[in-house]
């Protein structure tokens, strides 16, 4: 008997790619889209300026700090001159206040034509790590109506974080109030 040898063609197999294409095009403006909702920020922070090999000029203490503890905020400039002390309202930090405090500095500053950007959070060993943030948010900048706009006006975008001091008197106690002796401002 004679074997037939049956052979098959088989068809070339049609690749439909419509709806992976009907995913792209909507996939596509939707990941882009969400691109500009999940920006990553970053903010530069800086070590205070080391006194001991700074110059003379440098030395006229015209620095800004910000001193926070348990107990408040002090606002010293020029440096160990107390220029407003911000205590806590109901247990917390009266941001506020020290927005208002430091943006009537600015405006001072630039009415004697200095524009000064830097600022320095003396910081004690017990504050809370979001008050930290808070505290670099409020001295940066500051919500500002222009015309219909809200825009983002610049405080001291410069920022350097320090230690707080600690201040012993003569009976051996520690001093919460860092430069209480020089009270006063010498603008």
């Amino acid at each position: 008997m004679l074997k037939r040898n049956r052979t098959l063609k088989k068809a070339d197999a049609e690749l439909d790619i419509t709806s992976f294409m009907n995913l792209m095009i909507v996939l596509v403006p939707v990941l882009l889209m969400m691109m500009v909702f999940s920006r990553i920020t970053v903010l530069e922070l800086t070590l205070p300026p080391l006194l001991s090999n700074a110059s003379p000029s440098e030395l006229e203490n015209k620095q800004l700090e910000l001193l926070v503890n348990g107990e408040g905020m002090n606002v010293y400039y020029p440096t160990g001159y107390l220029l407003q002390k911000i205590n806590k309202k109901e247990g917390q930090h009266d941001y506020a206040l020290l927005q208002q405090t430091l943006k009537e500095l600015k405006q001072t500053l630039l009415n004697k034509g200095a524009d000064k950007e830097d600022i320095v959070l003396l910081l004690d060993d017990q504050v809370p790590y979001q008050t930290i943030v808070k505290l670099m948010d409020t001295t940066r900048s500051y919500k500002e109506v222009v015309g219909v706009d809200v825009v983002d006006a610049e405080l001291f975008p410069s920022i350097s974080l320090a230690d707080a001091p600690n201040i012993v008197d003569e009976a051996g106690n520690a001093v919460s109030d860092a430069f209480s002796v020089n009270k006063g401002v010498a603008l």
